[in-house]
């Protein structure tokens, strides 16, 4: 055979290959992005706080395309849809001393100052640390936390690494199924399994000291 028609036969071959694999290969399925703040208002949010004599609003306002909560009285506003196997992305700063807040997690009903969840803790120099709120139980390293009170704290892996007040943080928040794990400025703090709850509204506290909160975001798993 002559040696142009090798060149040929094999360019052939090499193209059917080439081909092959081509269409053997999946399209990649990309996330789904909820954005859970739009940066304007509290569209898709619900405002809670126990004292009627207070004005909400006042409390919970976006200002530049960021929440700004004054932090008095103790409340939350959370999302009007209930979330399971989702990333969560927050983004908090304390606007003056640092203080208390949460995220909270698979918020379950009624709406009341201290829903049953599990707290993502935002505490200075506690964020990281797990907080079962009314009865409920996890597991971490192996070892097993049930709470029969009101609270039940499991501390984080690391040392503190959050940045002072004025500066940004991040928590990436993963729940799926009955794992939730949390990351504080790209460090994973937490991992818990045999989560008591698996679904349910996202909240973000307001607990005692002004604190601020953007990009605020989840991608479905």
């Amino acid at each position: 055979m002559p040696k142009t028609r090798h060149v040929f036969v094999w360019f052939v071959l090499l193209a059917i290959m080439m081909l092959g694999c081509t269409s053997q290969e999946q399209p990649q399925e990309q996330a789904e992005k909820i954005d859970l703040f739009n940066g304007h208002d509290f569209t898709g949010w619900i405002k809670f706080i126990p004292d009627d004599t207070t004005d909400v609003d006042k409390v919970w306002m976006v200002e530049e395309g960021v929440i700004h909560c004054v932090g008095t009285p103790t409340g939350y506003i959370r999302t009007v849809d209930s979330y399971s196997d989702y990333k969560l992305h927050v983004e908090w700063r304390w606007v003056e001393t640092p203080g208390n807040s949460g995220v909270l997690l698979h918020c379950q009903e009624p709406d009341q100052v201290w829903p049953n969840c599990l707290e993502a803790q935002l505490k200075t120099e506690n964020a990281g640390d797990f907080v079962i709120i009314g009865p409920g139980q996890i597991t971490v390293d192996g070892q097993e936390f049930t709470n029969t009170e009101r609270f039940l704290s499991v501390p984080k892996k690391h040392d503190n690494i959050e940045k002072p007040a004025g500066e940004w943080n991040t928590y990436d928040i993963t729940c799926k199924g009955a794992t939730v794990s949390v990351t504080v400025n790209g460090t994973l703090q937490n991992e818990a399994t045999d989560v008591f709850v698996t679904s349910g509204p996202i909240a973000l506290q307001s607990e005692g000291a002004p604190i601020e909160f953007r990009n605020i975001f989840l991608e479905k798993l």
